[in-house]
């Protein structure tokens, strides 16, 4: 965002959350578009049981509501989600937020 509006971008930003569904998918769409992945994620993504597909959704939800619960406390004007046809993940995200009070 600094960099937009150093470039003179000034219009509104909506960051863009799409919650773990994958290991495979993620590391794909990380390559894909030049993102990093931290050694913090790749070693808590070690610790879940290998195949537990519930464990890998619910990881997924605890941390994108994580990301999005700091990007709303630092003033973000909305959160766009990417589902991938997956609603239940990003319900879970917004639920928790609405229960913390961070959404209405």
């Amino acid at each position: 965002m600094d960099r937009c509006r150093r470039q003179g971008i000034h219009v509104p930003i909506l960051p863009g959350v799409m919650p773990i569904y994958s290991i495979k998918m993620m590391e794909m769409l990380a390559n894909l578009c030049g993102a990093t992945i931290t050694k913090k994620l790749k070693n808590d993504l070690k610790k879940l049981p290998e195949g537990d597909k519930e464990a890998l959704t619910n990881f997924g939800i605890q941390f994108a509501t994580d990301q999005c619960r700091e990007l709303l406390k630092s003033g973000v004007p909305g959160i766009h989600f990417y589902t991938m046809d997956r609603s239940k993940s990003v319900l879970g995200i917004v639920n928790k937020l609405c229960e913390e009070g961070v959404l209405s």
